[in-house]
């Protein structure tokens, strides 16, 4: 009979061979084949993984936990990390770590107001509205599609107590002026980075990672992102208070820090006083914070480890694949306004966005790119204020801010549309692809 670890080396040997004979084989392109925005990038080693993680059964965060959030550390170059559910709970995380009334005078309270964008993701605002802050949407720029810096002081109030927005297909807006903004004014800044892991950017001399330069960045793991653990996200910050809560409301809002299984690693367990509760009340649970449970599960956690010895090499074939459809596209320029990189950034691209020049439809230029198997996607909400879930705010005029009119995220809601450029696209595709939209812009 085999042992334990026989079998278990055995399985995974299994799972190594069904991989690299069935999942991993290249198929031929051939034009007309469905070319998706977006796809997971991955080998054995995500599989083995999730299966050996499976084999313990742990399943809730554990020991590959630990070893993703460290190295995701690692790469950051920054000092904490909480590995999440989702990218959206990620951004409801940092969103309410900022909550905390352990923040004293600078904590969030219903009423206060945080400025963003409305040309985004609902889930980078959803988090403000569901408080009961007040979101202060500003326009954005084009082609970069980001925040619209020189709109920031006019957007400030006494009630202003954050700047939440997100780096645009992985293009970063511009850290420098809104970093200076923030700390100008005693504001916070969370960087939704869900769209752009792996992006740099040069501030003061010094190359950063996007989400590490302000208070608190946000990543999501989502299939179509920069890599994938299923579903998953991720919280980090170089503030050890910010670290603390953020880990508090993530595991329901306990103060207690033992990992799931572990007790007593403070050695005070049933010797502490807390609140109005009876002297010696079980420190596990004690809660510090109103929380959730937004962790993951060590299955995500497993494919993440493997996914991130692979992610260098994923941001340089995101570059490549974006040089290339900018340079195969830059004759219909009149046609087509091209995405450009923000000064002093080094984007690790999610997307290739293109907005629609005055005379060029894209009514009819997105269904005919689609038609011949090239997928598209807008810019997300494109102007978030238009969608149903703002009705009953829209109509009693509270709840949110406007601050100009929003010309440009208009402009993307009726005019932008962009198309992938995931490490798995080979130069075939991209040819295709860049034929096609060509094609597509020059429909009489």
């Amino acid at each position: 009979m085999k042992t334990e670890a026989q079998a278990r080396a055995e399985i995974l040997g299994l799972v190594k061979q069904y991989c690299d004979d069935y999942k991993t084989v290249p198929v031929p392109f051939k034009e007309g084949d469905r070319i998706p925005y977006a796809s997971r990038v991955y080998d054995s080693e995500e599989m083995v993984n999730l299966v050996d993680s499976a084999l313990e059964f742990w399943l809730t965060a554990g020991r590959y936990t630990d070893e993703f959030e460290k190295g995701l550390v690692a790469y950051l170059g920054v000092k904490h990390c909480a590995f999440v559910n989702s990218g959206s709970s990620a951004n409801l995380l940092a969103f309410m770590t900022l909550t905390s009334p352990l923040l004293g005078e600078r904590a969030i309270r219903p009423g206060d107001e945080v400025i963003t964008v409305a040309a985004g993701f609902p889930t980078t605002v959803t988090p403000i509205l569901q408080y009961g802050a007040v979101p202060v949407f500003i326009d954005v720029t084009l082609p970069g599609a980001n925040l619209d810096v020189g709109m920031l002081e006019a957007a400030l109030s006494d009630k202003t107590k954050a700047v939440m927005a997100a780096h645009t297909l992985g293009n970063p807006f511009d850290l420098k002026a809104v970093k200076e903004f923030c700390d100008r004014h005693s504001l916070w800044l969370v960087e939704d980075n869900c769209d752009a892991l792996g992006s740099r950017y040069t501030l003061d001399g010094r190359e950063y990672f996007t989400g590490s330069v302000g208070d608190i960045g946000t990543s999501s793991f989502y299939p179509p992102h920069h890599m994938t653990t299923g579903e998953g996200g991720a919280v980090y910050t170089n503030d050890a208070l910010l670290s603390r809560i953020s880990r508090s409301i993530r595991d329901w809002g306990r103060d207690c820090v033992c990992a799931s299984g572990q007790d007593n690693l403070c050695g005070h367990r049933f010797d502490g006083q807390y609140g109005e509760l009876p002297a010696g009340y079980d420190h596990k649970y004690v809660y510090s914070h109103f929380g959730y449970n937004l962790k993951a599960s060590d299955m995500q956690a497993a494919v993440g480890c493997a996914q991130l010895k692979k992610f260098p090499s994923f941001v340089e074939k995101r570059r490549a694949n974006f040089d290339y459809l900018s340079e195969a596209l830059a004759p219909v320029q009149d046609k087509l306004m091209l995405p450009e990189a923000t000064e002093n950034s080094r984007p690790s691209w999610f997307g290739f966005l293109m907005t629609c020049r005055e005379g060029v439809d894209r009514k009819k230029v997105v269904p005919y790119i689609e038609s011949k198997g090239v997928q598209t996607r807008m810019l997300f909400a494109g102007n978030l204020i238009k969608h149903p879930c703002f009705d009953e705010m829209r109509k009693s005029g509270e709840g949110y801010r406007v601050v100009g009119s929003l010309e440009n995220t208009d402009r993307i809601m009726n005019d932008s549309f962009w198309v992938g450029v995931y490490p798995g696209m080979t130069e075939e595709k991209l040819a295709y692809m860049a034929k096609v939209i060509t094609e597509a812009v020059n429909l009489k």
